[in-house]
């Protein structure tokens, strides 16, 4: 708690993943610069410091402030609406003043309504002069008023949008995919850490630990060095690595980022609604893509027996999949770890129509262009295989047919006369490949 006299309130929102400080009084200088210095900045409409993002820092300097962090009272969705309003009155009052002013250069152009030109040396030239500047101040703050309405509209209208942005599921799964590659990072350097520390355990000797030393890539700037200047003797530097091995493994600061990470998944998930149980087929393949999406070092997939899987890794599993680095489950006791975790296996892609490889009777195909969406004709053209693989591959490709059922090789028309860049396509039969049998309907379907 703070040693002062002031009542601090922390909030944390895991819409935004930003904390917040509702502070009774005026901080003084010394908390208000350790707030400032954390990123934390004053919002002075709502009346609170907030950071715009959570660290393990910011929680740190908020408990200590705050003895405890509580749930934000306040939804996005809410703070938008009130920041809306905020905007719209803003617009409101710039509305007022375009008319105010508006008003006050129309009473002022009354004075020259009926084209009475200013008197050049006449008694009434100087105030004449200063009515027409008055005149076009005030025509100068309208305009400007008034564009100023569609500012404010605009930046109220946004606010809104961005609201509904973050709430859209679509915006929602890409946020929970970018989660997932920081807890992969995260992850890493746990797994690093323990591969290091294990490399070093199973150094023993002087010549195995000094290979080590000018080897590793993990190993720091000067040891090796060290060593062989008789500095300090390889057990040291051994002492040494493990220790910082340790350090990193035993560390709070990443242990608190992971679970603040997996904190946030969990959250997404919840909004973005219930993970389906996956009840399809359980492969080693598949548990392998689980684990690593999840930050496990080089799995390695197994099929036991019948209905029982395991996964193996260098480096210990991550803690909210497994303890150690294997694990053994049955088919559904893997379909429930995925689903307590989050994980939808992607969906399988459907299989491309084969490629068709026969010679067609009229020597023209029938094809889809994919980037207008129509159907049009291409000659055939007969190539070796050798001849159509010095194509550039930017230069051949397939085609699906007009039916669907099947696709041809394309590439230039090889028989074309002119340059190459006004050649148009041409299906390609492959004379020394295996020849396919035509589809039944292939010849109707070129006639009609």
């Amino acid at each position: 708690m703070a040693d002062f006299d002031i009542n601090i309130t922390a909030t944390y929102s895991p819409e935004d993943n930003k904390i917040r400080l509702y502070a009774s009084e005026r901080l003084d200088a010394d908390t208000y610069e350790r707030v400032k210095a954390a990123g934390f900045k004053w919002a002075p409409n709502q009346e609170l410091f907030v950071a715009p993002m959570w660290t393990v820092a910011r929680e740190k300097l908020a408990l200590e402030l705050a003895s405890e962090i509580e749930p934000e009272g306040t939804t996005v969705a809410e703070r938008a609406q009130i920041k809306a309003d905020r905007l719209d009155g803003i617009a409101q009052k710039r509305a007022e003043q375009a008319n105010a002013f508006h008003r006050a250069a129309d009473e002022l152009s009354r004075a020259f309504e009926f084209g009475q030109p200013i008197l050049v040396g006449h008694h009434s030239e100087r105030k004449a002069r200063k009515t027409q500047e008055r005149m076009h101040s005030a025509m100068d703050k309208a305009v400007k008023a008034h564009g100023a309405i569609g500012y404010w509209q605009y930046r109220a209208a946004g606010v809104e949008r961005h609201a509904n942005r973050k709430n859209d599921p679509k915006v929602r799964a890409r946020r929970i995919k970018k989660l997932l590659a920081e807890l992969r990072d995260l992850q890493r350097r746990l797994n690093a850490a323990h591969k290091v520390l294990a490399m070093w355990e199973s150094a023993t000797t002087d010549k195995q630990i000094s290979f080590i030393l000018g080897r590793s890539p993990s190993v720091p700037y000067g040891f090796y060095s060290a060593v062989t200047d008789g500095k300090t003797t390889p057990a040291e530097a051994r002492a040494q690595c493990i220790e910082a091995a340790k350090r990193t493994i035993e560390s709070d600061h990443l242990s608190r980022w992971i679970t603040h990470t997996l904190n946030r998944l969990s959250y997404e998930r919840e909004m973005l609604g219930d993970v389906p149980r996956f009840e399809g087929e359980i492969t080693p393949t598949l548990l392998q893509m689980f684990v690593r999406e999840h930050g496990a070092d080089k799995p390695k997939g197994k099929k036991v027996d019948d209905d029982l899987f395991s996964v193996e890794c260098d480096a210990p599993l991550p803690a909210h999949v497994a303890d150690g680095s294997t694990v053994e489950l049955s088919a559904d006791g893997w379909r429930d770890l995925m689903q307590s975790c989050g994980y939808v296996p992607p969906e399988k892609k459907p299989a491309k129509p084969p490629i068709l490889n026969f010679k067609a009777q009229s020597g023209k195909f029938l094809v889809r262009n994919p980037w207008n969406r129509t159907v049009e004709f291409v000659p055939q053209v007969e190539m070796t295989k050798a001849d159509f693989a010095k194509i550039g591959t930017d230069y051949r490709g397939t085609r699906l047919s007009a039916c669907g059922a099947f696709r041809v090789r394309i590439a230039p028309n090889p028989n074309h006369e002119g340059p190459r860049f006004s050649a148009g396509w041409a299906a390609i039969l492959i004379t020394d490949q295996k020849q396919h049998d035509a589809p039944a309907d292939f010849d109707e379907e070129i006639a009609q």
